[in-house]
């Protein structure tokens, strides 16, 4: 017996506002909306597939009416895959994103930024040839 990863959940305010920046962000596509809720996902699950191996998990904007109150214990990492990271930090900027500093110090790697809702996420070294 075993379980797989099929979703990411993430509170927030305005489901399609956040799921809006995070298909921008990923090259994801909207493929659910009900309920208060917006699901993305680089795939249209189905049950067979997930039953057959791993596959990438979805992500689930759900609506709640709290903001945010302390950092995250759970982030995203992403990394660019056809520009430098830097580019990749001004492009995030450019939709939305924002510089975050959550005490990792100036001789970092990576950058931590916030969505538009808050939530800390991190950009990685590039993946581009």
């Amino acid at each position: 017996m075993t379980s797989r990863f099929t979703e990411l959940v993430v509170d927030c305010r305005d489901p399609e506002g956040l799921a809006a920046f995070w298909c921008a962000v990923l090259d994801f596509e909207v493929i659910d909306r009900s309920g208060g809720k917006v699901e993305i996902g680089s795939w249209v699950p189905t049950v067979e597939e997930v039953r057959a191996r791993q596959m990438p998990p979805t992500v689930v904007f759900v609506r709640v009416p709290e903001g945010r109150a302390v950092k995250n214990r759970l982030h995203l990492d992403v990394s660019p895959v056809d520009g430098s990271t830097e580019d990749e930090v001004t492009r995030l900027i450019g939709l939305g994103a924002t510089r975050a500093d959550v005490g990792q110090g100036p001789d970092r790697t990576w950058t931590v930024m916030s969505d538009p809702e808050g939530n800390e996420f991190c950009v990685l070294r590039t993946l581009a040839p």
